[in-house]
């Protein structure tokens, strides 16, 4: 299923430079990316939605893999990078920034998001070390569950108190691959690239844990090692990409199931599998945003919510991929 997999993702790769505001003809795309012309059209199509395109593809496909990893480790098929509190630790600093300094620029925002994921992820991971003895993560859930709703209780009522804040909050929360600050991508991408190679080997890991811990230990691997690294990866995956971006709701939700549908439950393939998914989502989610917009366009996090949970709520009815 790979194949045509790839083939839906260069067609979704072809609309988002094609379609938006005004609709380029292909054979003007192709000139603008490969050839030297100059036009209004090359313009649009170099110094916006190339940029644009390869930010959906780096951020689908990394939160994809996370979801991936997520479900694995937790066995939990409603899991997605913002269980771990991710997206609440990122959405409280962008708010406290803004409430306590009223800074609203751009790439501070993403450096305090970065700082709030991480600080929370890591809050949740270290709280619920020793839930790592068992066989599934559940306790390190049930902490990421309690601390989101915490921290996004904490972020309504610092939006409640000040327009500044209510005003930087509400941008970033709606997740957006639109106009990305890359003044931090030198940071963003390396730790993006050292999750991807954590999560690689943590796939054929995740294969002997679904069979169950002693069975693992039986086969050579290190259970409690295999879970840091696979939380590890989650953390590097999903911190950079949700405070660069926003919160996107549901990729990280769908893309695993979606490839569990195609591919059964090995994570060797399945967690590469729900990366390509997901950077195809992310970027029809967001040619859908600029095509059915008058005079605007509606960012691609709304527009994933919108079409994400009849998505979902069609995958989990069936009781094969809903069993993890």
């Amino acid at each position: 299923m790979t194949g045509p997999l790839l083939v839906l993702l260069a067609a979704a790769v072809t609309a988002s430079l094609a379609f938006g505001s005004r609709s380029i003809p292909l054979s003007e795309v192709l000139s603008a990316i490969f050839g030297d012309i100059d036009s209004d059209n090359a313009t649009v199509i170099t110094t916006q939605r190339v940029p644009r395109t390869l930010a959906g593809l780096m951020c689908g496909f990394a939160l994809g893999v996370a979801g991936a990893l997520m479900q694995g480790h937790t066995r939990n098929p409603l899991a997605d990078p913002g269980l771990f509190g991710v997206n609440a630790g990122a959405g409280f600093a962008v708010a406290l920034l803004a409430f306590t300094t009223g800074v609203t620029d751009p790439t501070i925002q993403v450096a305090a998001a970065m700082a709030g994921a991480a600080a929370v992820t890591t809050l949740v991971f270290v709280a619920g070390l020793g839930s790592m003895r068992g066989g599934a993560l559940v306790m390190v859930a049930i902490l990421g569950t309690t601390a989101s709703a915490l921290f996004l209780s904490l972020t309504t009522a610092l939006t409640l108190l000040d327009a500044t804040t209510l005003d930087a909050s509400r941008f970033w929360e709606a997740g957006s691959i639109n106009n990305r600050d890359t003044a931090l991508l030198w940071i963003i991408v390396p730790m993006i690239a050292i999750g991807l190679l954590l999560s690689a080997a943590n796939g054929f890991a995740l294969d002997a844990l679904s069979l169950g811990d002693d069975v693992a230990q039986a086969l050579g691997h290190d259970v409690r090692r295999t879970r840091i690294v696979g939380i590890a990866a989650i953390t590097l995956l999903a911190g950079p990409v949700t405070a660069w971006c926003g919160p996107i709701g549901f990729l990280g939700l769908v893309a695993p199931h979606a490839a569990r549908l195609l591919t059964g439950h090995a994570y060797r393939r399945l967690v590469p599998l729900a990366g390509v998914i997901g950077a195809t989502l992310i970027l029809i989610a967001d040619t859908i945003g600029r095509v059915i917009a008058f005079h605007g366009e509606l960012q691609a996090g709304i527009v994933m919510s919108a079409i994400g949970a009849p998505i979902l709520i069609g995958l989990t009815r069936r009781r094969r991929v809903v069993s993890l």
